[in-house]
């Protein structure tokens, strides 16, 4: 499957590749951005994590007569520290998050991310996960649902509560169906369809995306060295917010450096190319003497807490 990795150029550039680094690859996907950094590499090495089984196996067809640098691991954000340390690895040279969904995801109808095809109501990006999206709206009463749609999904309450009763007021047989009967309730403002902060919703609810992006920010700095770099892709507010305070509170701290003074976005060209990359944003940071360690005990403090 073609893939056409997000700001690709910008990521090498701020992650300033060490031809005999570690590196890690948090958010694999389809091996755009871990097949790249390798390619980069002599006598180095990358770790390229991801919890969807189904994207690794494509990434590992894509990145063909790399394997001698790339390692591929099935984890999720919140599984970082046993996949590094399971290397024997502690401190890398450079680490890359892109936090958008993968094009397989996408184009999967039974994968059940797009409201553009018919496909059952999933959207685990681990299919060995037991709770599916259906499980959400069937378990969930109306009044939790609204405040998924806005909490995950930043809807608005009033669209938000009549997508909740629609939804529960009928059984819905696929994502299709689910994306009508919130359009049915919900009119449409602008080009967005009134399904989309939903399905962006419950996908969100479905692989605890806050929880796992938490876990992501807390853990993965304590992993690069002095000098190391970090480079993060957001698609969407809510995402990069958290991104922004955490490399803010860690820059104030005086552990790291803020590469991106203000958020790197694709250019006209690549978003002409890949559309999908208008709503990115990147921001990098640099690991400054010492902040490793101190983020190594500031986490040992609070498991002892």
């Amino acid at each position: 499957m073609e893939h056409v990795p997000v700001l690709l150029a910008e990521s090498l550039e701020y992650l300033a590749i060490r031809p005999e680094g570690r590196y890690v690859d948090f958010t694999t996907g389809l091996g755009g951005h871990a097949g790249a950094i390798a390619g980069k590499l002599t006598s180095g090495c990358v770790l390229a994590l991801d919890r969807d089984a189904e994207s690794l196996a494509l990434a590992k067809e894509n990145t063909q007569g790399l394997h001698d640098r790339i390692i591929f691991r099935h984890a999720a954000f919140s599984q970082l520290d046993e996949a590094i340390r399971g290397e024997g690895w502690d401190l890398v040279d450079g680490m890359i998050a892109d936090l958008g969904v993968s094009k397989v995801q996408l184009t999967s109808p039974e994968r059940g991310f797009s409201l553009m095809n018919a496909g059952p109501i999933d959207m685990r990006m681990n299919r060995q996960a037991e709770i599916t999206a259906a499980d959400i709206i069937n378990r969930s009463s109306e009044q939790e649902l609204v405040r998924l749609f806005m909490e995950l999904g930043g809807e608005r309450r009033i669209p938000a509560e009549k997508a909740a009763r629609a939804i529960r007021a009928r059984p819905i047989r696929d994502t299709r169906h689910l994306a009508e009967v919130v359009a049915s309730a919900v009119p449409r403002f602008g080009k967005l369809h009134p399904a989309t902060r939903i399905f962006q919703a419950l996908r969100m609810a479905v692989n605890e995306e806050p929880a796992e992006l938490d876990a992501l920010l807390k853990h993965a700095p304590t992993h690069l060295k002095q000098g190391g770099r970090w480079v993060v892709i957001a698609f969407h507010s809510g995402e990069d917010r958290k991104v922004k305070n955490a490399f803010r509170d860690m820059g104030h701290a005086g552990l790291v450096k803020v590469l991106t003074k203000h958020v790197v976005r694709p250019g006209p060209e690549e978003t002409r190319r890949n559309p999908p990359s208008r709503s990115a944003v990147l921001r990098a940071l640099e690991m400054g003497p010492g902040g490793s360690g101190k983020l190594h005990e500031r986490d040992s403090k609070d498991e002892s807490a």
